[in-house]
Protein backbone atom coordinates (compact mmCIF):
# COMPACT_ATOMS: atom_id res chain seq x y z
CA UNK A 1 0.00 0.00 0.00
CA UNK A 2 1.24 3.48 -1.05
CA UNK A 3 -0.43 5.33 2.22
CA UNK A 4 -1.98 8.69 2.27
CA UNK A 5 -0.19 11.76 1.43
CA UNK A 6 -3.15 14.75 2.62
CA UNK A 7 -6.80 14.19 3.72
CA UNK A 8 -8.97 16.80 1.94
CA UNK A 9 -12.14 18.08 2.72
CA UNK A 10 -14.10 18.85 -0.28
CA UNK A 11 -16.83 21.52 0.69
CA UNK A 12 -19.37 22.67 -1.75
CA UNK A 13 -20.73 26.19 -0.19
CA UNK A 14 -24.11 27.40 -1.69
CA UNK A 15 -21.96 30.97 -0.70
CA UNK A 16 -18.55 30.90 -2.26
CA UNK A 17 -17.50 34.08 -1.69
CA UNK A 18 -18.66 34.56 1.72
CA UNK A 19 -17.07 31.25 2.89
CA UNK A 20 -13.46 32.14 0.77
CA UNK A 21 -14.04 35.34 2.96
CA UNK A 22 -14.54 33.84 6.18
CA UNK A 23 -12.37 30.50 6.43
CA UNK A 24 -9.62 32.51 4.31
CA UNK A 25 -9.84 35.90 5.32
CA UNK A 26 -11.15 35.61 9.05
CA UNK A 27 -9.83 32.50 9.98
CA UNK A 28 -6.90 32.37 8.55
CA UNK A 29 -6.02 29.77 6.05
CA UNK A 30 -3.68 30.02 4.00
CA UNK A 31 -4.44 29.93 0.05
CA UNK A 32 -2.83 27.39 -1.48
CA UNK A 33 -4.31 26.97 -5.26
CA UNK A 34 -7.29 28.51 -6.88
CA UNK A 35 -9.00 27.28 -10.18
CA UNK A 36 -11.59 27.73 -12.45
CA UNK A 37 -13.66 26.04 -14.74
CA UNK A 38 -16.12 27.00 -16.75
CA UNK A 39 -18.94 29.49 -14.25
CA UNK A 40 -17.51 27.70 -11.44
CA UNK A 41 -14.34 27.97 -8.99
CA UNK A 42 -12.53 26.22 -6.16
CA UNK A 43 -9.37 27.30 -3.72
CA UNK A 44 -7.88 24.81 -1.78
CA UNK A 45 -6.77 26.44 1.86
CA UNK A 46 -4.17 24.78 4.16
CA UNK A 47 -5.81 24.32 7.41
CA UNK A 48 -2.35 22.51 9.15
CA UNK A 49 -2.21 19.11 10.24
CA UNK A 50 -4.90 16.28 9.19
CA UNK A 51 -6.28 13.94 10.99
CA UNK A 52 -9.31 12.08 10.50
CA UNK A 53 -11.36 11.48 14.05
CA UNK A 54 -13.64 8.80 13.54
CA UNK A 55 -16.09 7.94 16.72
CA UNK A 56 -19.26 5.91 17.32
CA UNK A 57 -22.65 7.42 18.05
CA UNK A 58 -22.48 7.36 21.64
CA UNK A 59 -19.23 8.84 21.71
CA UNK A 60 -20.15 12.11 19.07
CA UNK A 61 -23.27 12.40 21.85
CA UNK A 62 -20.65 12.53 24.94
CA UNK A 63 -18.24 15.25 23.09
CA UNK A 64 -21.60 17.38 21.89
CA UNK A 65 -22.69 16.82 25.82
CA UNK A 66 -19.52 18.32 27.15
CA UNK A 67 -19.19 21.10 24.71
CA UNK A 68 -23.01 21.92 24.23
CA UNK A 69 -25.09 20.62 26.35
CA UNK A 70 -26.93 18.26 23.99
CA UNK A 71 -26.29 16.49 20.66
CA UNK A 72 -26.15 19.28 17.54
CA UNK A 73 -23.36 17.91 15.37
CA UNK A 74 -24.29 16.29 12.32
CA UNK A 75 -22.36 13.51 10.90
CA UNK A 76 -19.28 15.78 9.89
CA UNK A 77 -18.13 18.29 12.30
CA UNK A 78 -14.99 19.93 11.88
CA UNK A 79 -12.23 21.08 14.49
CA UNK A 80 -9.50 23.46 14.31
CA UNK A 81 -6.38 23.77 16.71
CA UNK A 82 -6.12 27.34 17.73
CA UNK A 83 -3.85 29.03 19.78
CA UNK A 84 -6.52 31.12 21.74
CA UNK A 85 -9.98 29.84 21.53
CA UNK A 86 -12.03 32.45 23.46
CA UNK A 87 -10.16 35.05 21.01
CA UNK A 88 -10.87 33.12 17.62
CA UNK A 89 -14.67 32.24 18.96
CA UNK A 90 -14.82 36.43 19.13
CA UNK A 91 -13.03 36.88 15.92
CA UNK A 92 -15.10 34.57 14.33
CA UNK A 93 -18.39 35.60 15.55
CA UNK A 94 -17.39 38.79 14.50
CA UNK A 95 -17.33 37.62 10.97
CA UNK A 96 -20.56 35.95 11.09
CA UNK A 97 -20.75 32.46 12.65
CA UNK A 98 -22.90 31.88 15.05
CA UNK A 99 -21.91 30.69 18.20
CA UNK A 100 -23.02 27.25 19.79
CA UNK A 101 -20.81 27.30 22.71
CA UNK A 102 -18.92 29.46 24.48
CA UNK A 103 -15.53 27.76 25.22
CA UNK A 104 -15.43 24.85 27.83
CA UNK A 105 -12.83 23.07 29.81
CA UNK A 106 -13.16 19.52 28.32
CA UNK A 107 -12.18 16.20 30.59
CA UNK A 108 -9.31 15.98 27.49
CA UNK A 109 -8.04 18.59 28.87
CA UNK A 110 -8.93 21.06 25.94
CA UNK A 111 -10.53 24.64 25.78
CA UNK A 112 -13.28 24.00 23.01
CA UNK A 113 -15.98 26.21 21.54
CA UNK A 114 -18.38 25.38 18.80
CA UNK A 115 -19.86 27.11 16.08
CA UNK A 116 -22.46 27.42 12.78
CA UNK A 117 -20.00 28.64 10.43
CA UNK A 118 -20.46 29.81 6.91
CA UNK A 119 -20.76 26.62 4.07
CA UNK A 120 -23.38 24.39 6.51
CA UNK A 121 -20.26 23.69 8.61
CA UNK A 122 -20.18 23.26 12.56
CA UNK A 123 -16.98 24.57 13.95
CA UNK A 124 -14.98 23.18 17.43
CA UNK A 125 -12.57 25.13 18.22
CA UNK A 126 -9.59 23.87 20.36
CA UNK A 127 -6.90 25.07 22.41
CA UNK A 128 -4.90 21.98 24.25
CA UNK A 129 -4.52 23.24 27.96
CA UNK A 130 -1.20 22.30 29.62
CA UNK A 131 -1.77 20.23 32.76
Amino acid sequence: MTGVRELRLVVTAADYDEALRFYRDVLGLEQRAAFASDGGRVTILEAGRATLEITDPPHAEFIDQVEVGERVAGHIRVAFEVADSESTTRELEAAGAEVIAEPTRTPWNSLNARLKAPAGLQLTLFQEMSE
